[in-house]
C-alpha cells in the first residue's frame, strides 16, 4: 500500500487521505499520480491515513481519497469527518462525506427528480411485510449493504426466492441493506464520469468479466476509455445539482437502459477516480486543489 508521510504537519499544505491502521483491501494505484501532480504545481502534500495522529487543524486542505477500510469501520470514520472538517478545510465536505456514505441517498436523488435505477432501503426494524414488498418482483434483484465497497455483501439473485430472502435478513442483523432490480444492461458495461468541481474531466466504461455483473477490477471487470453521451452528462449535471452541498470531486456510475441513463452510484467519499486511464487528470485535479488552497 502506498502510503507517504510527512511528520511536519505545518510543513504540509494538502492531506490525501487513505485507509487507517486496519489495511486496504486494494491498493490505492493513483494517489502518487496527485501528490506529483501537486508538486509539479509547488504544493507540498502527502498520502496520510485517516485514522494518523495528527494535527489535522495545521493541514490546510485534507482530501479524502482512499479510505476504502472505511466500511468496516463507518462510526470511527464518521468520527473523524465530523472533527476534521470542524478543524479544517475538508474535502468533500463533512456534511456531504457523512450524506454520501450511506446508500439511503439514492432515494434522496429519486425524490429530487434524479433518475435512479430503483431502490428499496431497508433497516433491522423493517416489518416482515415491507421485507416481503421489496422482494415481490420478477426476475432477479441486486441485494447490497447500504454502507459497502467493492461490492462486498452484493449478490444478484432471484428475487422471490430463499437465498433471496435469508441474504437479506442476514444483511439486516448487522445493518442496512438495499434491494434493487437487476437490469442487464450492466453486463454491457457502467459508465462512470468524473467531475472536479462540477465540470467533467474524463469518462471510462467498467465491463464485468463474462458471467458475472461486477465491474470491479478485482472481480475481473475491465476498464475502457469512454467518450460520455450529451444523455449521460446530462444525469450528471442533474446528480451533482440536487447534491446537499457541493462537490469538488464525483465520480457519477451510470447504466443505460431503453429509458435513458440511470445513476447506480454517485461516488463522493473515496471514489477511485481513474486517474491511470487519462495522464491529463491528475493535473486537472490538482489545478483545482490548488485554486481551493488559494483561493
Amino acid at each position: 500500500m502506498l502510503r507517504t508521510t510527512d511528520g511536519n504537519d505545518g510543513d504540509l499544505e494538502v492531506a490525501l487521505i487513505t485507509g487507517g491502521a486496519s489495511g486496504m483491501p486494494v491498493p490505492d494505484q493513483e494517489s502518487h499520480l496527485l501528490v506529483a501532480a501537486l508538486a509539479d504545481r509547488g504544493v507540498r502534500s502527502a498520502v496520510v491515513a485517516w485514522d494518523d495522529e495528527r494535527d489535522w487543524s495545521r493541514v490546510p486542505l485534507v482530501v479524502c481519497r482512499s479510505p476504502w477500510d472505511y466500511v468496516a469501520r463507518a462510526d470511527p470514520f464518521l468520527h473523524w469527518v465530523r472533527a476534521t472538517g470542524a478543524v479544517t478545510r475538508l474535502l468533500n465536505p463533512a456534511g456531504l462525506l457523512e450524506w454520501n456514505l450511506h446508500k439511503r441517498y439514492l432515494t434522496d436523488l429519486i425524490e429530487r427528480g434524479v433518475p435512479v435505477v430503483p431502490t428499496t432501503a431497508l433497516g433491522p426494524g423493517s416489518s416482515a411485510a415491507a421485507r416481503t414488498a421489496a422482494l415481490a418482483v420478477e426476475g432477479d434483484v441486486v441485494i447490497k449493504p447500504a454502507i459497502s465497497g467493492g461490492a462486498k455483501g452484493t449478490i444478484r439473485v432471484a428475487a422471490q426466492t430463499d437465498e433471496a430472502r435469508e441474504h437479506l435478513a442476514a444483511l439486516l442483523r448487522s445493518g442496512d441493506a438495499l434491494v434493487q432490480p437487476y437490469l442487464p444492461e450492466v453486463e454491457d458495461g457502467e459508465v462512470s464520469l468524473v467531475l472536479f468541481a462540477g465540470e467533467l474531466s474524463h469518462a471510462v466504461r467498467k465491463v464485468p468479466a463474462s458471467g458475472d455483473f461486477r465491474v470491479q477490477e478485482e472481480h475481473g471487470g475491465v476498464v475502457l476509455p469512454h467518450d460520455p453521451t450529451d444523455a449521460e452528462q446530462a444525469v450528471a449535471r442533474r446528480v451533482l445539482e440536487a447534491l446537499p452541498w457541493p462537490s469538488t470531486y464525483a465520480r457519477i456510475d451510470l447504466v443505460t437502459t431503453p429509458d435513458g441513463p440511470l445513476l447506480m452510484e454517485a461516488e463522493l467519499v473515496e471514489p477511485e477516480l481513474f486517474l491511470r486511464a487519462v495522464p491529463a487528470a491528475a493535473g486537472t485535479f490538482a489545478d483545482v486543489l490548488v485554486a481551493d488552497l488559494r483561493g
